[in-house]
Order: structure tokens, then sequence, then C-alpha cells
């Protein structure tokens, strides 16, 4: 690492610690040729993901929309909405796709959300998959329902 004050070429770290939970180091170097200290950072360079909307725009991953958009579907409900952003956020990166389609981020929202809460999942599913009117919203009910008494019918409860 260059100094930063004397640009000498090369520094000697002296100490190392994580930080941000491990997503970043913060390193204390030396200049041996002026002798000056100084702080660094390293951190991963990630990829960004580009979200492909269904008008055909395009745009980058945004994770606090995302939490945005669960916390108002999760309103009152005992769901944490970081931790499903969060999870999403984690499923992409670790995807070999730099690009995915909004339709696919809301399935992904959809199946944690179902594992969760079914009142929530409903909430963020009528918008999701925009709802025109009652009998589309009855028929996911429903559909649900069935799911479930499926569950309930081969053992794997709930």
């Amino acid at each position: 690492m260059k100094c930063p004050i004397c640009n000498f070429q090369d520094s000697r770290v002296l100490d190392s610690r994580p930080q941000d939970d491990g997503a970043s180091i913060k390193r204390r170097r030396e200049c041996p040729s002026c002798g000056k200290r100084f702080t660094t950072y390293e951190v991963v360079d990630t990829v960004p993901i580009t979200v492909v909307k269904r008008s055909g725009k395009r745009e980058f991953f945004d994770k606090h929309k995302l939490k945005l958009g669960i916390e108002r579907a999760c309103q009152k409900r005992p769901v944490d909405a970081e931790e499903i952003a969060s999870s999403v956020e984690a499923e992409l990166r670790d995807s070999i796709a730099s690009e995915i389609s909004s339709v696919d981020i809301g399935e992904m929202v959809l199946e944690r959300l179902r594992g969760v809460d079914i009142v929530s999942y409903i909430r963020f599913a009528s918008v999701y998959r925009e709802f025109s009117d009652v009998d589309s919203f009855m028929a996911e009910i429903k559909s649900l329902s069935r799911k479930k008494a499926r569950r309930k019918r081969d053992g794997s409860g709930e």
C-alpha cells in the first residue's frame, strides 16, 4: 500500500481488525520511509445486481427499497422485514446472475413470507401479483388452504 504522506510504494501492517461483522478489515499501517502511520479499509468488491422491472426498465438492486415494500406488507405483523430483505439479498449475491427480474425477486419474498406469516404473505401478494378483483384474491387464499391441508395430510405439518 502506497504511503499517503510521502508516496513511498510500500508500508508495513501493524494491526488488522474485522469491521462491520467481517464485511471489511481495518488495517493500521506504518511507512518504513517516513515513519508515519495511517489507516486503510479493505472491502470485497461486489458486482452490482441489475433488476429488470416489468416495464423493461433496468435499475440497480436496492435492499432498502425491498425492505420498505416488505415492511408495508408486514405492518403490525410479527415479521422481521430486515431479515427477509437480507436473506433475499444474500441469495441474489450468491447467485452467478448479474441481472434478475423484479418478478423473481417478488417470488423470493413470497416464498419466505409464506413460511413466516400468512397474513403478510397475502398482503404482499395482493400488491405484487396485482389482484384485480375479489375472485383472484380468494383464489390465492384457497390455493394456500389446499397446500396447508395437503401438508397436514402428508404429515409434514406446518
